[in-house]
């Protein structure tokens, strides 16, 4: 049998993102740590931002998913360092990202697609075609943690989650 963290982080890992329903929290690395001090179960989040509005339909949806797994007492804590980053995304949310219609980040910001450098050249791969044939229409997407950009090559519009 489980125990009662494996269990939590399990509950936790479930509920996906109010604003990106095909990513977990855990998809997104915003799961950080379950802890369970024998009474009380601890769930510890980073958002995104630190702005972010989706953490409190998140931290909610913890509690639910919780109750419902009959976890109890419990408390959600959030951490804002270190900072979350998108190199915390795993594989499996890159891949659902794409498969989505958004366009993962670079991991570690690699081949210019990253954290932008002053004078850096962003290659941001159309998630339908492949192509690196594309440009930036809007620095906010759907979401403030999201760019519109458009394809050259297959001429689609789409979603590029922004590394921070």
């Amino acid at each position: 049998m489980p125990s009662r963290r494996d269990q939590a982080w399990q509950a936790a890992a479930s509920v996906c993102d109010p604003e990106i329903p095909v990513l977990t929290i855990a998809d997104l690395g915003v799961l950080r740590d379950v802890r369970d001090d024998g009474d009380t179960i601890e769930i510890v989040i980073t958002p995104t931002y630190s702005g972010c509005p989706a953490m409190n339909m998140i931290a909610l949806e913890i509690q639910t998913a919780l109750d419902a797994a009959g976890l109890t007492p419990h408390r959600i804590t959030t951490i804002l360092s270190p900072a979350w980053t998108t190199d915390w995304l795993t594989d499996e949310g890159r891949r659902k990202l794409t498969e989505y219609g958004i366009a993962p980040p670079a991991i570690g910001g690699a081949k210019g697609a990253g954290r932008r450098a002053l004078f850096a050249v962003e290659e941001v791969p159309c998630p339908r075609c492949a192509s690196t044939h594309t440009s930036r229409l809007a620095e906010f997407g759907s979401t403030s943690c999201k760019a519109l950009w458009r394809c050259n090559a297959c001429r689609e519009p789409f979603d590029y989650f922004k590394c921070h």
